[in-house]
């Protein structure tokens, strides 16, 4: 597909970069429209390194081939990440004084909006009614998400990440409707089990690929239910949500959604053990001297305990994530854990101190119930959760959606 993204002046430019380089994988044709400003971010060589072509932003060059006009008369589909609160009053105001502002005025194509600003200037009544109005007309709003911004500040108004824009995109352009009537019930993130008020057992998983596979499964017509520990990622859109903390949490809503679901996907990483009984109060150090023991006792194995309960018909799919280098170690832990949970499909990837957690990307292996391999991805996590969900639901094709 053809896909024009424009970049706008603000200090998230960067992260557009790694949107970009998702779309380019997977073989799709984009154009970068970079605003004079946002090339104060980041330069031109990164624009065309990244998108593997020439990049324009003059409205006065190419003028033989109508560069203003047929750039967005060729777009399936536009792009403005980050969109800068002073972007979207012009395109709300229907200017046309820059390449990226002529391209969408010139284009019928679907119109994603990704904002990133100051938390002041989001919640302004004048951005607000600029928002209103590109809505009003058709645009596709994504975000913005609440975290850290520019310096010290923290709120809402950070840009959201690749896989919810990517999967926004998706929703908006897919023709892919092969899931449409599957129900896919997901769990993602991480448990935490209490020592005290303050503390807790954990482990450093963000959501990211269990966030994905719901959002891949919503944009393919899944009916999608999102059991959720502790994300640090948005929801997408039209997911419905259940939030968890504890791994007793978290298999409680799991086995209330089991029955009602076609797929069942254990993405969340459990907690394996949990404090016998937590304190009510703070430890302190004047309460314990040196040396503090906790009596830890095991978690129930959530993933076995929906296979045995799974009705007749549903696959369930776990996940194993194993601090291993070597694929045939890997892959040899891999087939020795889905012959004792007993799943449908275990998808397994290498896990450290400085990959597979928290990262927007993802190298997996799919096995089925014979430990065959069935799949193998690796890029962003949203392409990732699309080959998983080609594997377990037996729909694999090429995509004919935005990756």
């Amino acid at each position: 597909m053809r896909i024009v993204v424009g970049v706008t002046g603000g200090i998230a430019a960067f992260k557009a970069v790694g949107v970009i380089r998702s779309l380019v994988e997977g073989g799709h044709d984009v154009q970068v429209i970079p605003t004079e400003a946002a090339l104060r971010f980041v330069g031109l060589p990164t624009w065309e390194a990244i998108s593997r072509a020439e990049v324009h932003t003059d409205l006065f060059t190419g003028v033989a081939e109508v560069r203003h006009v047929a750039l967005g008369q060729g777009a399936d589909a536009i792009l403005i990440v980050p969109a800068t609160a002073n972007t979207i009053a012009r395109l709300a105001a229907g200017l046309a004084d820059d390449l990226l502002t002529n391209t969408v005025l010139a284009s019928t194509a679907p119109l994603i909006i990704a904002p990133a600003m100051h938390t002041e200037m989001w919640r302004n009544a004048a951005t607000r009614a600029n928002i209103a109005r590109l809505t009003e007309r058709g645009a596709r709003i994504v975000g913005p998400g609440t975290g850290r911004l520019t310096g010290s500040d923290s709120g809402e108004g950070r840009l959201v990440d690749t896989e919810v824009i990517l999967a926004e995109l998706d929703a908006v352009v897919s023709t892919r409707r092969d899931l449409a009537g599957t129900r896919i019930l997901v769990s993602a993130g991480g448990t935490r089990e209490p020592i005290d008020p303050v503390r807790f057992i954990g482990n450093r998983s963000s959501g990211r690929q269990g966030v994905a596979i719901a959002a891949a499964a919503r944009a393919r017509g899944a009916e999608v239910t999102l059991v959720a520990a502790h994300l640090e990622v948005p929801v997408p859109a039209g997911v419905r949500t259940i939030e968890v903390s504890r791994a007793a949490e978290l298999e409680s809503a799991l086995v209330a959604e089991q029955p009602a679901a076609d797929v069942v996907v254990m993405a969340a990483a459990v907690s394996d053990f949990r404090v016998a009984v937590a304190s009510d109060r703070k430890i302190s150090k004047q309460d314990t001297g040196e040396a503090l023991a906790l009596d830890l006792v095991q978690n129930p194995d959530i993933l076995r305990g929906l296979v045995r309960t799974a009705p007749e018909g549903q696959r369930v799919v776990g996940f194993a994530a194993e601090t291993v280098d070597d694929a045939d170690e890997l892959l040899r832990r891999g087939r020795a854990k889905r012959e004792r949970k007993g799943a449908d499909f275990l998808v397994l990837n290498s896990v450290g101190v400085d990959h597979g957690f928290v990262e927007d990307r993802n190298s997996v292996i799919v096995i089925d119930a014979s430990g065959d391999i069935v799949a193998t991805a690796a890029g962003d996590k949203l392409s990732v959760a699309d080959r998983i969900l080609d594997a377990v639901t037996g729909t694999a094709s090429e995509p004919a959606t935005p990756r």
